[in-house]
């Protein structure tokens, strides 16, 4: 079973990354960029056949590592 998570920054939370990347694509011509939010994908491949449970694991996952859940909201997709 694979599961898919996307991270990204909670709103009203600072994106620096997100900025440079708005300002670069006005620098190339792009000015109708009003504003960008980058984040990260995850994909996992999981030894559980039991979607709830895999659901339930990966959320887990993510309150502990792959998400900082102090400035980071994050999706889980089980595919």
């Amino acid at each position: 079973m694979k599961a898919r998570v996307t991270v990204m920054l909670k709103n009203g939370v600072l994106d620096v990354q997100g900025e440079a990347v708005r300002h670069a694509l006005g620098t190339l011509g792009f000015a109708g960029v009003e504003g960008v939010r980058q984040g990260k994908v995850i994909e996992l491949d999981l030894a559980e056949t039991d979607a709830a449970k895999a659901e339930a694991d990966v959320k887990a996952m993510c309150d502990k590592l792959l998400a900082n859940t102090v400035i980071e909201s994050y999706r889980v997709e089980i595919l």
